[in-house]
């Protein structure tokens, strides 16, 4: 079988796998809609009036998106790991030609498409139910590959953190510990004015802040700034691909190959 045919009868499987975990699915939809709802049309935004939640609508966008690019394929990624080292099944992949890039790319795809798709839905639910106002224009198609990078990136954090994990549930603690303070910590909620200054070096070396600040620069029309926090689409998504290639290399040398 080539390497196309290896990484494609994966792919399939693992599809199918997520498919059959109706709970899995259900949550991966429901938890960032469930964010919209209560950030967006519950709590609302007060532009101007301080504290949080005090910018217009739409410079909250990139902090939804960045829910799904970060919190799923860090805990699939890593369940997937932990439910297949508790089967052995690393062992009988052992016995295959599919390497670890192979095994980490197909479920790397798998994330990629149920992250779109839930990416477009949350689009779609801030423009409606928070009124937000995004500029169209064909700057929006450069959300792909944000997106795509970013579910790249994080698959490889997870893989990580499935390998250091013993169990699932080690995952899933690990994972939210992670993703919980990136969240709200690199340039997505909570805007850099609110934190002290000594504490805004850390910002930028999250990876989630050059994906939250490179689409902010296509959906919401800033002041231009110096510095990092400057940066316009093009320059993040170039750093956030750079570490996107870094985390899937230490991610695909993580996938064990029998225990």
């Amino acid at each position: 079988m080539s390497r196309a045919g290896r990484i494609r009868a994966e792919t399939l499987a693992a599809t199918r796998s997520f498919l059959r975990r109706r709970t899995a699915v259900f949550f991966t939809f429901f938890f960032p809609l469930l964010l919209v709802l209560i950030f967006g049309v519950l709590v609302r935004t007060q532009p101007g009036g301080g504290g949080l939640f005090s910018q217009p609508d739409a410079y909250y966008l990139p902090g939804y998106l960045a829910t799904v690019v970060l919190f799923t394929p860090l805990s699939r990624v890593g369940s997937e790991i932990a439910r297949h080292r508790d089967g052995h099944r690393f062992e009988k992949l052992a016995t295959t030609p599919l390497t670890r890039a192979e095994w980490l790319l197909a479920h790397t795809l798998v994330n990629v498409g149920v992250i779109g798709v839930a990416s477009l839905l949350v689009f779609a639910l801030v423009v409606l139910v928070t009124g937000a106002t995004i500029p169209i224009s064909a700057d929006l198609l450069f959300l792909v590959p944000f997106i795509v990078v970013g579910v790249v990136l994080f698959c490889g954090v997870g893989s990580v953190l499935g390998r250091v994990s013993d169990t699932q549930d080690g995952v899933i603690a690990a994972s939210n510990s992670i993703a919980l303070p990136l969240l709200f910590l690199s340039d997505t909620f909570v805007s850099p004015e609110l934190l002290p200054e000594w504490f805004l070096p850390a910002v930028n070396l999250s990876p989630l802040t050059y994906f939250s600040r490179g689409v902010r620069a296509l959906t919401f029309a800033t002041p231009e700034s110096g510095g990092i926090a400057g940066l316009g689409a093009t320059a993040n998504l170039a750093i956030l691909a750079a570490l996107a290639g870094v985390a899937f290399a230490v991610g695909a040398a993580a996938v064990p190959r029998g225990e």
